[in-house]
């Protein structure tokens, strides 16, 4: 049976290099679309206009979804200037409390190891076996309660797992302090206003379960081997969630060939549709199946 591997053997030279070209100007676009919902639906949200609380989870979800954003950034993708990739990965960190310097490292190893019991540092967080469990995974307290600890331990200098390349540590441990001095003095200036709890913090906190349920599609109950075909899935949603997740319900085609840019996801979906092995029809679909094997 062919594997991810075969696939990129026999993909020619020329649509290799097409497929890898990045774009300032997609990239852009695509960000000021994803940054302009956000500004407005929070400048509408602080204005306090009519039944402006069902604004809330809106504003969560555009903001959560900026972890699709920031996982293009760790891929120096979204734009053609790595710099640029990386300070727009660093803004989108620290508004969903998640410490890009860290995160590329984590994410890399990730990338390397898909899916592989013991070296896959994602399955060191165990996916919810249970409805209660899948209750607990998809409310988004753990994941806030790790990565507020993350913070902490490499703002100490504590975190030493072993994907952290140790000449990276120091930035990731400045950076760490960073974010959490910038975190002390949002805290602080809601003792005057609580418009950063309304157009931030409450819809961050709304916002989250939707991305658990996103993230879970990409591996839950995929196979535990290495060929990206089955390790991986690709999820069939609207034009609306592609838009929002920066094309990654392709993610088979990301994890066969990680180098081709968000706006080219869909190309190379058209080349490799046929090899697909593992698929939802939406993320209604994939949850409603996810749960029925846990009864």
């Amino acid at each position: 049976m062919p594997d991810h591997k075969d696939f990129l053997a026999a993909l020619p030279a020329a649509d290799k290099a097409a497929l890898t070209v990045p774009s300032d100007a997609a990239g852009l676009i695509h960000l000021a679309g994803h940054a302009g919902m956000i500004l407005v639906t929070g400048a509408l949200i602080a204005a306090r206009v009519p039944f402006w609380p069902l604004l809330l989870p809106v504003q969560g979800v555009l903001l959560i979804f900026l972890f699709t954003l920031e996982h293009e950034c760790t891929h120096r993708t979204p734009f053609r200037s790595p710099a640029l990739s990386d300070w727009v990965g660093r803004v989108a960190g620290l508004l969903i409390v998640l410490p890009f310097d860290w995160f590329r490292a984590f994410h890399l190893a990730h990338h390397r190891h898909t899916n592989l019991p013991g070296k896959d540092p994602e399955l060191d967080s165990p996916k919810p076996e249970t409805k209660a469990g899948w209750l607990i995974h998809v409310s988004g307290l753990p994941v806030w309660r790790g990565n507020l600890g993350l913070l902490v331990r490499l703002a100490r200098g504590r975190e030493r797992a072993a994907y952290l390349p140790a000449r990276a540590l120091p930035r990731m441990e400045r950076e760490a302090r960073i974010l959490l001095a910038l975190y002390a003095g949002a805290a602080l200036s809601l003792f005057w206003s609580p418009v950063l709890l309304r157009v931030w913090v409450v819809p961050l906190l709304l916002g989250q379960p939707a991305l658990r349920i996103y993230l879970l599609a990409e591996h839950g109950d995929c196979p535990r081997v290495a060929n990206m075909f089955e390790n991986t899935r690709t999820t069939f949603t609207t034009r609306a969630v592609r838009f929002l997740a920066w094309n990654m319900p392709y993610h088979v085609e990301h994890h066969v060939f990680p180098t081709v840019p968000f706006h080219r996801l869909p190309d190379l979906h058209r080349l490799i549709r046929d090899e697909l092995k593992i698929t939802a029809e939406g993320y209604a679909a994939f949850t409603r199946d996810y749960l029925a094997r846990r009864r």
